[in-house]
C-alpha cells in the first residue's frame, strides 16, 4: 500500500487560524473526500470490530487478556496496529486521515478501542517519534505485529491532570550501567498484560524523563485490575516500580524533556479519541434507531412519535458537527505533513502540535457529544435502558471515561483559550489586530444589512459571527485581566466554549455547502442538520458570551460589549421541528447516520 493516500489537495493553514480566517469549502477535507483506500481500510476496521471482537465480549468482560491479546495481533495481522509506525520498522506509514479512520470504526468495541488506542497509538507512537534508532530497531516491529502490547505509564495517585508533579524517581547506579526507578503509576490502560511501558519519572527528583521499561525488567510489576464503571473488557491496573532497573539505554528521548514527549502523544491521543467517540455515536445511533422501529407502544412503533424523532435527529445532527471537524483537522493535519520531510520526526510532531487547538476542541466536544448521545439513548430505551440485557446500559457507563481520559475536559478547556492567547502574545497568528478590527467595528455605528443570498447564506454569517463573539470574549479577558488571565478559569473556559462551538458550525456548514456541489439527498440532508445546529448554537453561544462579558467588565465597557453582542447573536425564526423531522425520516428508514 502506498505510504501517502491521493486525496483532495488543500491549502496549507495555520492551527487556529479558523478563528480569524474565512475558508471556502474547497479548502477543506471532509469524509466525502474519502479515497477508495480509505474507504477500504474502514471497511477492514469495521469488519474486523464486529466479526472478530464484538461476538467474544462476553468473554472478554471476563478478563480473557490472552483472547483480547490475540485479537490485538489479529489486528495487528490487517495492518490495523501499525498505521503511523514507518515501513523500515514494519509498519505502513499511512496518512492521518486513515489513521483517524481506524480509531472512529473500532470504536464499536468501546472496551477494544481503548485496548487499540493505547497500544497503537500512546503506547507506540512515544518510540516513533521519540526514539533513537537502535530503540525504533528494537521495539517497533514488534509494536507493529502486536508481539509486544504496550502500555503508557504517566498518571500517578497523587498527580492527575497535573502530570509534572509526578513524583516517581530515577537514579542512576553506581556503575552507570542502569537506572534505578522508583514509584507507582495509577490507571494505566492494557497494563494487565502490557510487555512494554512508556514511563515518565524524574531523574534525580527533578529532570523529568521518559524511559522504556519492559515488564520482564527486575523490579516492575502490575497491582490487580481496577474496578471500573465501564469499558470492562479493557485492562486497568497500576504499575509498581520497586528498585525497578533500566537500562541506560531505554531512556527515551533527552533527560528532563519528558514533558515533550507526554504532551505531543497526548495531544494525538486526544484527536484519535474525538474519532473514536465520533465512531461510538453512530453505533449509539443505529441501537436507538433499530429499537425505536421495534418497540410499540400504544400499538404503534416509538419512532413514529415526534419527541423520539426529534431526539434521533439531534443525535445525528451532533454526529455531523463532531465528524465533520474530525476529518477536517485530519486534513489539515496530511497537508501540512506533506510539506516536510517524514521521515525527520520532529518536524511531523510540528506539524501535528500546530493543531492542538483543534485536537483539543475535538476531543472536549466530541467526548460530551457522545455523553449527550448515550444518554437520549437509554431515554430512548426506556426501562430496558437500565438492564444489562440491553446494549443502551452498556454505552452510557462505557462513554463517560471519555471526558477524563488525555487530559481532563476542564484542562483542555484551559488549553484550548490559553494556547489562542499564548500564539497571539507571540505573533505565531494575528490574533490581536483582528481583536483590534472588531473592536473598532463594535465601536462604528451599526450598518443597514443586506438579506443574505445563497445556500446557507445566513447560517455562514452565523458562523463569523460567532467568531466575533469568540474574539470579543478573549479580547476583552485579555485586555482587562492581562498577564493574570491565566487566573480567571472560568472566562477562560467560556471563551474556549464559544471558540469550539465557532469551530463545529463553521465545519458543518462548509461541508454541506462542498456536498451541495454534487446534489442528491446527501446534500439534502447535510444542508438541513447544518441550519439545524447553526440556529441552535447561536443562542449558546450569546449565553456564555453574556457569562463571560459580566465576569470581565462593568459599567458603560459592558454595555457596549453587550450591545455588540446583541448585534452578533441575532437571527430570523426557522422551523427546526420541520427539519429535524425530515432528519429523523431519514435517519429511520436506513437505521443509521445519514451519511453513511
Amino acid at each position: 500500500m502506498s505510504t501517502q493516500l491521493e486525496k483532495q489537495a488543500c491549502p496549507v493553514v495555520r492551527g487556529g487560524s479558523f478563528l480569524i480566517e474565512d475558508h471556502a469549502p474547497a479548502d477543506i477535507f471532509t469524509p466525502e473526500d474519502f479515497t477508495e483506500e480509505h474507504k477500504m481500510i474502514a471497511q477492514t476496521a469495521e469488519d474486523f470490530v464486529f466479526q472478530e471482537v464484538v461476538p467474544h465480549e462476553p468473554e472478554l468482560e471476563k478478563k480473557n487478556w490472552v483472547l483480547l491479546v490475540d485479537l490485538l495481533r489479529k489486528a495487528a495481522s490487517l495492518g490495523l496496529t501499525s498505521m503511523d509506525i514507518p515501513e523500515e520498522y514494519g509498519g505502513l506509514a499511512l496518512d492521518k486521515v486513515s489513521s483517524i479512520l481506524v480509531s472512529e470504526k473500532i470504536a464499536a468495541s468501546a472496551s477494544f478501542a481503548t485496548t487499540h488506542g493505547g497500544h497503537a497509538g500512546i503506547g507506540t507512537l512515544p518510540i516513533v517519534y521519540f526514539g533513537n534508532e537502535a530503540q525504533k530497531a528494537k521495539y517497533l516491529p514488534r509494536l507493529a505485529t502486536a508481539e509486544l502490547p504496550a502500555a503508557y505509564c504517566l498518571t500517578e495517585p497523587g498527580s492527575g491532570s497535573d502530570a509534572l508533579a509526578a513524583k516517581t524517581k530515577a537514579v542512576l547506579n553506581a556503575e552507570g550501567t542502569h537506572y534505578v526507578l522508583n514509584g507507582e503509576k495509577m490507571w494505566i490502560t492494557n497494563a494487565g498484560f502490557a510487555d512494554l511501558f512508556v514511563v515518565f519519572a524524574k531523574i534525580d527528583g527533578d529532570k523529568f524523563t521518559g524511559f522504556i521499561v519492559e515488564r520482564g525488567f527486575p523490579g516492575v510489576s502490575v497491582a490487580p485490575e481496577e474496578h471500573k464503571m465501564g469499558l470492562q473488557s479493557s485492562s486497568t491496573c497500576a504499575v509498581r516500580l520497586n528498585d525497578a532497573m533500566v537500562p541506560v539505554e531505554n531512556v527515551l528521548g533527552e533527560i528532563g524533556k519528558g514533558h515533550k514527549i507526554a504532551f505531543d502523544i497526548l495531544n494525538i491521543g486526544r484527536f484519535k479519541l474525538g474519532a473514536s467517540s465520533c465512531g461510538g455515536a453512530k453505533y449509539a445511533l443505529r441501537s436507538a434507531t433499530q429499537y425505536a422501529k421495534e418497540r410499540k407502544q400504544f400499538g404503534v412503533p416509538i419512532a413514529s412519535f415526534g419527541l423520539i424523532q426529534q431526539k434521533l435527529a439531534e443525535i445525528a445532527i451532533r454526529t455531523f458537527a463532531a465528524e465533520s471537524m474530525v476529518y477536517r483537522t485530519a486534513g489539515m493535519i496530511d497537508t501540512l505533513l506533506g510539506t516536510i520531510d517524514k521521515s525527520n520526526s520532529t518536524a511531523v510532531l510540528q506539524s501535528i502540535e500546530e493543531y492542538a487547538v483543534e485536537c483539543s476542541t475535538i476531543k472536549v466536544w466530541n467526548s460530551e457529544m457522545i455523553d449527550y448521545v448515550v444518554d437520549e439513548e437509554v431515554q430512548i430505551y426506556g426501562g430496558n435502558g437500565d438492564s444489562r440485557d440491553y446494549p443502551a446500559e452498556k454505552h452510557y457507563r462505557d462513554a463517560r471515561i471519555n471526558r477524563i481520559f488525555e487530559g481532563t475536559n476542564e484542562i483542555n478547556r484551559l488549553l484550548i483559550s490559553g494556547m489562542l492567547l499564548k500564539r497571539a502574545m507571540k505573533n505565531d497568528i494575528p490574533l490581536m489586530p483582528a481583536v483590534m478590527k472588531l473592536m473598532g467595528e463594535v465601536m462604528s455605528l451599526p450598518q443597514l444589512e443586506e438579506e443574505s443570498d445563497g445556500l446557507l447564506a445566513a447560517e455562514l454569517k452565523a458562523c463569523a459571527n460567532a467568531k466575533k463573539v469568540a474574539l470579543l470574549v478573549a479580547g476583552a479577558a485579555a485586555q482587562t485581566f492581562r498577564d493574570k488571565v491565566k487566573d480567571e478559569q472560568e472566562v477562560l473556559a467560556l471563551a474556549s466554549n464559544i471558540i469550539m462551538q465557532a469551530y463545529a458550525m463553521e465545519s458543518s456548514v462548509l461541508r454541506a455547502l462542498k456536498l451541495a456541489e454534487d446534489g442528491g439527498d446527501r446534500a439534502e440532508v447535510a444542508a438541513e442538520m447544518a441550519r439545524v445546529f447553526v440556529y441552535d448554537s447561536v443562542p449558546q453561544v450569546d449565553a456564555w458570551a453574556r457569562a463571560a462579558l459580566a465576569a470581565t467588565l462593568e459599567g458603560d465597557d459592558l454595555r457596549t460589549m453587550l450591545a455588540a453582542l446583541r448585534r452578533f447573536t441575532k437571527q430570523t425564526p426557522v422551523n427546526t421541528v420541520a427539519l429535524r423531522r425530515k432528519i429523523a425520516a431519514r435517519v429511520i428508514a436506513t437505521e443509521r447516520y445519514p451519511l453513511s
